[in-house]
């Protein structure tokens, strides 16, 4: 495994079609690159795919994601499983994964979109909450807040608010925790979330309890390619990463393909700016 001091040239975070094409180009020009999954993907969930260049009938979106990640160790790729749930920019990029850390001279955001409001009554983006504990614990610091998730995105946003805030409680919404933690967790169904004042939100459980906070984080689920790239200070407009034309953000060394990046949400564009971005690495990392 890529742990410590033993770094790779390039990482890739996401194992879907932008993030293996990505892959497939610099493992067939000899850069060395690892691919990092948690082998989820909304392309899984597709039963038939009947618009994608070169197959006369129908294929799954799995069996398609498994071919592509055949190709790909075939050529002498390697892939990872670990959950990626920070990034952060020390001598090198590195990424925080939930079983080791990982570093590398560029890194490929293809992860997709994850922006998962769970289904709250009262839970919207209009009564202030946040999506990023680096970004928004500034405004936070010795106030009470909550964390809405139960994996171990939830406890690393957690984990960041905890050195600010007064007190940090994970709500894991009647979910068991996916990973143990020292951190406060209440395990209560919520009923629903209503907003009292200015910084101050009172959080009604089902058993009729009520919890009283004055900030809310949302940690449901994994962190995608826009939450990671937030927290090394990427560019985002509307929950898209912003690129230029070779697919790099405005942080040195970082890239970001696929849905993250917004436009068309198709295969082909995704396999497209896997590619882009590979050549563009390639150039760079001969020169």
């Amino acid at each position: 495994m890529i742990v410590g001091d033993e770094m790779k040239n390039v990482i890739i975070v996401g194992s879907g079609p932008a993030g293996i094409t990505a892959g497939i180009y610099l493992t067939r020009a000899k850069i060395d690159n690892v691919v990092l999954t948690t082998n989820q993907g909304s392309l899984k969930k597709a039963d038939k795919i009947e618009n994608y260049y070169g197959f006369e009938n129908p294929i799954s979106g799995e069996k398609l994601l498994q071919n592509g990640i055949n190709q790909y160790i075939n050529l002498g790729g390697k892939i990872i499983e670990d959950e990626i749930v920070g990034i952060t920019f020390e001598d090198k990029l590195v990424l925080k994964g939930v079983k080791e850390n990982y570093k590398a001279d560029v890194i490929i955001l293809a992860t997709g979109v994850s922006r998962l409001l769970p289904n709250i009554e009262g839970l919207t983006d209009e009564i202030g909450i946040s999506y990023c504990a680096i970004c928004d614990a500034f405004f936070y610091r010795e106030k009470d807040v909550v964390v809405i998730g139960n994996g171990s995105y939830a406890i690393s946003e957690a984990q960041v608010l905890e050195k600010t805030s007064n007190s940090v409680t994970i709500l894991s919404n009647g979910k068991e925790m996916t990973s143990s933690t020292n951190i406060n967790v209440n395990n209560k169904k919520i009923e629903f979330v209503r907003k009292i004042e200015d910084y101050c939100y009172e959080i009604q459980f089902i058993d009729g309890s009520v919890l009283r906070t004055q900030g809310i984080f949302i940690a449901e689920g994994m962190a995608g390619a826009t939450a990671l790239a937030k927290k090394i200070g990427a560019k985002i407009d509307n929950n898209k990463i912003i690129v230029n034309e070779f697919n790099k953000t405005n942080i040195p060394g970082l890239y970001a393909v696929g849905d993250c990046t917004g436009g068309i949400l198709q295969i082909s564009k995704a396999v497209y700016e896997g590619t882009n971005a590979a050549l563009n690495i390639i150039k760079e990392l001969r020169k």
